[in-house]
């Protein structure tokens, strides 16, 4: 018993240890758990935070490029007819068969995306997509062909981008009221376009797709610019006139025909480097400026127009993009998939498999198989029947039978809810352009021209050479309406805006030590001249000059001018004094303005009539004649640097214009200064500094150069060398050196006598066979001897060359050598 009791304590003393060290360890646990727990959730925090911050700064906002909204919050509805706010008893009959189709759809093809069938017209109606288009034929002969219609919606309409690229609108509106407010998504430029595409006679139809980003966004700034692309000029082949029979022969043509060959191949070299060089710039741009990967691609939705062959001479299918109006083959790449497609009798959608885009896709609507249909009676519901088909219903009774069946199960569509669509003569008017560009030399940035009042607006950023902001204008002539406005801060005399009229001129002025604020200058008709003068040679007589100031403090404001008026022709100045804060009127002075002398050279003397003047508070000294003459001498030199001023005035509106009409001619672009291959003087600044450092490397090269290494290399290794060894060794690397100039002399002599001796050969032959020769042997001739001859001086120079640098290379070399601290005896000979 004591033995057992013993091992039973034992047990118990084994399982209190036990579940001691289990409670530690989950005390532990419990302790390190938070630890971990706040670890795992600041890593996570930081990731986060490190994946906003990449996600934001990929976001790029552009305030002038807003999208317009189009809702059915900023339709008026109150005047629409009541075909847009119900429907017919058969619209209501259409959708419950649409109901009924898009159900058995959805169980066959669970997998399939819902159908789009009966959106919400702007009356929040839903309405059959066949029953949104209206097919009209336009009355103008412009908008009959396919081109110019899908021409005129791209420029008539405003694109709006769809609510949720990934799914199809929830509403479509009708095409009276998309024309109406000139903008729709790519649904609303699909049924426009499909309606008047069908009412001139063509087989189209509206598609429900997936495009590629580039489609859905109208971003066309891979595709070439329509504006840059020559059409093809017709040479007309000139009609040979046959030559008389006493025509007097033309001259002898002394012209050199070899000169003239190369001078034309120096031509075609230069054009096949230049046409290299861009098709290189070409290719490398279009790799620069590759699409990105789009993670939504294949899944943007996308309506577009499907036009089939057959009906207006169209030869193949192919298919319309609504917003820029550029047709597409129907194998082309930005057109991913199709969900479905209608015109205004039936409903299509497709059974095929676009895992190839739309490469592969039959349209043969009459195929069951390929393309099922919602609706029966429609002339592509069915294939068209084959002889072997057709042998089988022969009978009448089985025609009557099928028939009769077929007209059981068909449906009209009904009419379009939609009225008839109108476009004005007006609507095809251009009221107004508007051009945005980028990376200018010239800094422009926006150019607005108004077609109805012709009026031009150039928007310029910060850094233009004229520090130009805004200029208006009608014409780039001289004295013309115009506005101009400056980039103020970038102006030493702080002008702000310039407006020009053929007969005024008027600035605006702001920050300016004067106080200057306005100048108004009046111009008289141009005194005629009998030789041929421009503007500058004969500027315009100015008559009146009217200048406006800002309100100096460190003056009192009764001597402070506020408005001063040069009544040039009629030899006046009118002086206005800015008013004080406890007055209601302010004091003025008129100058007579008279010249210093008569007729009879006799010193005008100045008068108390010569100054008229309305004081507030009159002051002894403005009424002495002393300080009216000074202040009389001092207008008449501000008049004319006034004069001066609005002279150059006109001189800077000249240049301008010139700089203007040079800049529109050129439109040169902005290269980075890193960008090194386009920029011409980042590439010589480049091409310049590696010239120098391959300069700089073969002169290290050359003085790294051992000329003793061959010589010493005959002696044992590490002995020093002997007075009679040094100098052993300097001759015998002069020796060596003077041998190699002598052969290089000698090569080049021999180069030279051998070109020679061949060039007195063939001129031999020449002279030997000169009457026999031809045309074509002389130019072969005269081209072998201009290229010897070219040789010849060539071999010429480098002899004369090398015989001068010879004796100063020799030199050079010894002088080396004497330096040369491993033939340190022959320093001690020569000390």
């Amino acid at each position: 018993m004591e033995v057992l009791r013993e091992k039973v304590e034992e047990e118990e003393e084994a399982e209190r240890e036990e579940a001691a060290e289990r409670a530690e360890w989950v005390r532990m646990e419990k302790m390190m758990r938070p630890v971990e727990v706040r670890k795992e959730e600041t890593t996570l925090k930081q990731e986060t935070l490190r994946d906003l911050e990449k996600k934001l700064s990929e976001i790029q906002i552009t305030v002038s490029a807003e999208l317009p909204a189009f809702t059915k919050d900023t339709i008026d509805i109150s005047k629409l007819p009541v075909s847009y706010k119900t429907n017919t008893p058969k619209e209501e009959h259409l959708l419950q068969v649409a109901d009924n189709f898009s159900r058995q759809y959805s169980h066959l093809c669970p997998d399939r995306v819902p159908l789009f069938l009966h959106p919400l017209n702007e009356c929040e109606v839903p309405k059959f997509v066949s029953t949104t288009l209206r097919p009209t034929l336009m009355p103008y002969p412009e908008l009959y062909n396919w081109d110019s219609c899908a021409q005129f919606v791209s420029d008539f309409l405003t694109m709006v981008p769809l609510p949720d690229p990934l799914k199809p609108p929830s509403h479509m509106y009708s095409s009276t009221t998309v024309l109406k407010y000139q903008k729709g998504n790519c649904f609303d430029f699909s049924t426009l376009l499909c309606s008047m595409l069908i009412g001139s006679g063509y087989d189209a139809y509206c598609v429900n797709g997936y495009g590629s980003l580039d489609l859905c966004h109208m971003d066309l700034t891979r595709e070439v610019c329509p504006l840059t692309v020559k059409p093809k000029e017709t040479i007309k082949e000139e009609e040979k006139v046959l030559p008389k029979k006493y025509t007097i022969k033309p001259p002898r043509d002394l012209c050199s025909r070899f000169e003239q060959e190369q001078e034309v191949k120096k031509q075609q070299e230069i054009r096949a480097q230049e046409q290299k060089r861009l098709r290189e710039e070409e290719e490398r741009l279009m790799e620069a400026e590759k699409a990105k990967p789009d993670a939504l691609h294949g899944l943007r939705v996308h309506s577009w127009v499907l036009v089939l062959s057959g009906k207006r001479e169209v030869p193949e299918n192919f298919f319309i993009d609504p917003f820029t109006g550029h047709s597409y083959s129907t194998q082309d790449e930005h057109f991913l998939g199709i969900e479905s497609l209608w015109n205004h009798k039936n409903y299509w959608i497709n059974m095929q498999d676009c895992w190839n885009c739309c490469k592969d896709l039959i349209f043969d609507l009459g195929d069951p198989v390929r393309w099922e249909y919602m609706l029966l009676g429609t002339d592509k519901s069915q294939l068209s029947l084959t002889e072997e088909d057709d042998s089988g219903i022969n009978d009448e009774d089985d025609v009557e039978n099928l028939g009769k069946e077929d007209e059981d199960k068909s449906f009209d569509m009904p009419h379009s809810w939609v009225e008839q669509i109108e476009i004005s003569p007006e609507g095809t008017n251009i009221l107004e352009i508007k051009e945005w560009y980028q990376n200018r030399e010239d800094m422009l940035e926006l150019k607005h021209m108004n077609k109805t009042t012709d009026l031009k607006t150039d928007y310029f950023k910060p850094g233009h050479p004229q520090a130009l902001r805004v200029h208006s204008y009608k014409s780039m002539q001289p004295e013309m309406d115009r506005v101009i406005e400056f980039y103020e801060t970038a102006r030493v005399d702080g002008l702000i805006k310039r407006e020009e009229t053929p007969r005024t001129m008027t600035e605006y002025y702001q920050g300016r030590p004067d106080f200057l604020s306005y100048r108004h200058a009046n111009f008289g008709p141009r005194v005629k001249k009998l030789t041929l003068s421009s503007a500058e040679s004969n500027p315009r007589p100015i008559v009146k000059i009217t200048e406006q100031f800002f309100r100096n403090p460190a003056k009192p404001a009764e001597e402070d001018v506020a408005e001063r008026v040069f009544l040039v022709a009629e030899e006046r100045i009118q002086l206005r004094y800015h008013c004080r804060e406890d007055h209601i009127t302010a004091s003025k002075r008129e100058f007579l303005r008279r010249t210093e002398v008569d007729n009879k050279g006799n010193k005008i003397i100045m008068t108390p009539d010569m100054c008229i003047s309305f004081e507030v508070e009159p002051m002894e000294h403005t009424k002495k004649l002393l300080y009216q003459y000074e202040a009389m001498m001092h207008l008449k030199r501000e008049e004319k640097l006034s004069r001066h001023q609005v002279w150059e005035s006109e001189l800077e509106v000249l240049e301008i214009l010139k700089l203007r009409e040079e800049e529109e001619a050129a439109h040169t672009l902005t290269i980075s200064i890193y960008d090194t291959k386009r920029n011409e003087k980042s590439k010589e600044y480049r091409e310049a500094m590696e010239r120098v450092m391959h300069e700089e490397h073969l002169r290290q090269v050359e003085t790294q150069l051992d000329y003793l290494a061959p010589f010493l290399a005959q002696l044992p290794p590490g002995e020093k060398l002997t007075r009679w060894q040094a100098v052993r060794l300097k001759d015998e690397c002069l020796s060596d050196f003077k041998q190699r100039l002598i052969n290089k002399a000698n090569l080049i002599q021999a180069r030279f006598e051998k070109e020679t001796q061949e060039l007195q050969k063939k001129q031999q032959w020449y002279q030997e066979n000169q009457v026999t020769l031809t045309p074509e042997d002389e130019d072969l001739y005269l081209s072998y001897c201009s290229q010897a001859m070219f040789r010849i001086r060539i071999l010429e120079q480098r002899l004369n060359r090398h015989k001068e640098l010879a004796p100063l290379k020799y030199l050079a070399l010894e002088e080396k050598l004497y330096k040369d601290p491993r033939l340190g005896e022959l320093q001690k000979i020569f000390a």
